[in-house]
Parts: C-alpha cells; structure tokens; sequence
C-alpha cells in the first residue's frame, strides 16, 4: 500500500477534516480515504443505506399518549382488509 503527503492543507481545511472525522467517529485518515474513494468513484455509496439524522432532534421528545397515538394511526394504516383481496 502506498502512503502520501498532502501539502498546503490549511488550518481552516484541517480542522474540517478534525471535526467531521470525529462526526463521523472516524480517524482523520479513514475519513479522507472515503471521501477519495466515493469522489473517484472507487467505493460508490449505496443509496438505500445512508443514514441521516436531520429528525435526531426529535428523538425522545414524544410522550407516551403522543406516541400511542401516531403508533394506532400507523398500525390502522398496516391493517389489511380481507375483503379487497378475495
């Protein structure tokens, strides 16, 4: 395996590198390996399994009636009526 020196990376860029390596819970070197693999096309990202946290705000913020109610609507949604399928 080969090792490179990347030269002129500034202290704004390295410190990008820091934070979303540790974001990722990644070291800086892993993280910059995947992003050269998924840029040139090396390891291409599968699309039905990224992952997102955009709604992580939202984790554990529901009480226990709230959440009873959206898990009814939801189960009422899965219900299958027999009598459509005969």
């Amino acid at each position: 395996m080969k090792t490179l020196s990347i030269r002129g990376v500034d202290d704004r860029l390295a410190a990008m590198l820091k934070q979303e390596a540790a974001s990722a819970h990644k070291s800086i070197n892993q993280f910059v390996l995947e992003v050269l693999r998924e840029r040139l096309g090396v390891d291409k990202k599968r699309k039905l399994t990224a992952e997102f946290n955009d709604l992580d705000h939202l984790f554990d913020t529901w009480s226990k009636e709230e959440y009873m109610r959206i898990q009814g609507k939801i189960d009422d949604e899965r219900r299958v009526d027999n009598e459509l399928w005969k």
